[in-house]
């Protein structure tokens, strides 16, 4: 970063390759000319393309620059390069590259921010805002934590004098669990709608998805490609599925046995914290009594966190050539266990144990324990580990009244970004989001409060990751999006599999249990036969709101029209000139 001491005044970086101070003058020199190979007949685009977007093209362009035909890098004759190979890639993982990352402009920032999140307020967030300086994925998550948040209210104003009332007698739930399996389904169709809204309003929503180029960390035997003829790496897919079919699924199958052990311990320790408590019920036996579900809240999220690693290395070495493919198979591998390491226990108090009491202790205990553990982690330490990894910049700039109010020169805010924490993506994000809804959906007309906390939990959410992408982690890349993507699906098979916990709630509650006192297969039967109906008209709803607003569609089809009759025009004129040559 020295050589930015040497830069035009005038000049402004957009993006900032960080390269080890011991790294030889060949392989900068090669580096840099691969690099300027790229830039042919370009602009700076700043009438056209927002810096976000600029900055998304670099990182495209750096992505695929890939070896031709060097052997190695020069100057490391150690580091074997392969035709097809990344780059870049490469470079990071023998540490010649330390890190690739955007740079944040600050007067832009600074707006944002003050908009944002520096005053407490009862407004939207300015998504436009977002979209503009992060990009569509950004704005698609905050977009997605404010509708939450704002369709959480219906369920938290109903669950507050429900929660009021008696519970013990269990005939207030039911009503309850019947407009939990509405709202559910509801909700996600209509933020299908808001979604084309905003893709449409971005100009995403049409956005055809483009041939993908391989990801920079796939590797294979370089070959042809048969759709693009371009030469690029080629790996078996058969070989793919091995290493799914006989390491990957595998491994899931073994963690899920070991969150069902850890589980058991659990209802180990919960029996014995009952059995003090009852042998002599004082004050420390009842703190006592919720010990256990605090501990097995902190052991899942320590077991989420160490999973989450591992499927990440399985998926990279399952070497998927597309980014999409890649993010389906993590979003699976960690959906599959979060889910059954979150919910299993409570799945087995409702309906093993059938002990209402304590599935109301338990998810409540669960709940509070993940949301104050997800606030520290996400929010509290990162900002004081920046605090700490900034406070030699901070004493060097003390004399300034804070670092946004007063103008760093370039090379000590390129410095301050370098140190800031990476940031990686909304996947932890929405994954926090999918969770809370299971907690809400799944079992909240046993603890109606559910919804409350979780309106409360968003609500300091949307500002600590707002503070956080202001303020604490490095600028990312934007990520061009049309919606959610994949966590959309996510959500919905949640909602269904909340058709059917809530009325099977239902079924054995005692009231319906004494309508079939003779024959309990006769319960079963009548109510999974209910549960089919209901399940049947989830899905008729969900037919009947359509995905795209009436008047987007109009407005789509509109443009398609005007396409098709400025090419027929032109199609027409170029037959008018060509005939006019003829003569």
């Amino acid at each position: 970063m020295e050589s930015l001491d040497y830069c035009d005044p005038g000049f402004t970086p957009l993006v900032v390759l960080e390269l080890t101070s011991e790294t030889k003058e060949e392989a900068i020199g090669w580096l840099l000319r691969r690099i300027r190979d790229l830039q042919q007949n370009g602009g700076d685009g700043d009438s056209f393309l927002s810096m976000a977007e600029c900055q998304y093209i670099i990182k495209h362009e750096l992505d695929t620059l890939r070896a031709r035909d060097e052997t190695h890098v020069p100057g490391y004759t150690e580091v074997k390069l392969y035709p097809g190979k990344s780059i870049i890639r490469r470079l990071q993982s023998k540490g010649i590259l330390i890190q690739l990352f955007p740079l944040h402009e600050k007067e832009e920032l600074k707006r944002l921010s003050f908009s944002w999140y520096k005053k407490v307020k009862l407004s939207f967030q300015p998504l436009d805002d977002i979209r503009h300086y992060y990009g569509e994925g950004q704005a698609f998550y905050f977009g997605f934590l404010e509708y939450f948040t704002f369709a959480l209210v219906p369920m938290a104003l109903i669950g507050v004098p429900y929660y009021l009332f008696d519970w013990e007698g269990y005939d207030k739930y039911v009503v309850f669990a019947m407009f939990n399996l509405i709202w559910c389904t509801v909700i996600l169709e209509l933020w299908k709608r808001y979604s084309a809204s905003l893709a449409y309003h971005w100009g995403t929503l049409s956005r055809k998805k483009a041939f993908e180029e391989p990801r920079p960390g796939f590797h294979g035997v370089l070959g042809f490609n048969p759709v693009t003829g371009r030469e690029e790496p080629i790996y078996p897919n058969a070989k793919r599925q091995l290493r799914i079919y006989l390491v990957s699924v595998p491994f899931v199958l073994l963690c899920l046995y070991l969150s069902l052990y850890v589980m058991m311990i659990y209802f180990q320790m919960e029996a014995w914290a009952l059995s003090v408590h009852d042998d002599e019920p004082t004050f420390w036996a009842g703190i006592l009594i919720f010990i256990p579900s605090i501990i097995y809240a902190v052991v899942i999220e320590i077991m989420n966190l160490i999973y989450r690693y591992a499927a990440e290395f399985l998926t990279e070495w399952e070497n998927h050539r597309l980014e999409s493919s890649y993010q389906n198979h993590l979003v699976l591998k960690v959906l599959v266990f979060n889910f059954f390491n979150c919910f299993a226990s409570l799945f087995y108090i409702a309906f093993v144990m059938q002990d209402m009491v304590l599935l109301r202790q338990s998810l409540a205990t669960l709940l509070i324990t993940s949301q104050i553990l997800n606030q520290f982690m996400e929010a509290c330490l990162p900002y004081w580990l920046q605090r700490r990894r900034n406070k030699k910049m901070i004493n060097r700039v003390r004399k300034r009244r804070t670092l946004e109010d007063k103008e760093l020169p370039l090379v000590e805010q390129v410095r301050l970004e370098a140190d800031m924490s990476m940031y990686l993506g909304t996947f932890d994000d929405y994954l926090e989001q999918f969770l809370l809804f299971g907690y809400v959906s799944l079992f909240s007309c046993v603890y109606p409060l559910a919804a409350v906390l979780v309106v409360l939990n968003n609500f300091t959410e949307v500002y600590s990751d707002a503070f956080k992408m202001c303020r604490v982690f490095k600028r990312p890349f934007s990520d061009p999006a049309a919606n959610i993507g994949v966590w959309q699906l996510a959500f919905e098979a949640m909602s269904v599999i909340a058709v059917v916990t809530n009325f099977a709630l239902i079924g054995i509650s005692p009231q319906v249990k004494a309508y079939f006192s003779d024959s309990e297969t006769q319960l079963i039967l009548w109510t999974v036969a209910i549960e089919h109906v209901l399940l049947a008209f989830k899905f008729l709803l969900a037919f009947l709101i359509p995905d795209i607003p009436k008047h987007i569609q109009i407005r789509l089809s509109r443009l398609e029209f005007e396409s098709l009759e400025a090419l027929k025009k032109k199609v027409e004129q170029s037959a008018e000139n060509l005939t006019y040559f003829l003569k």
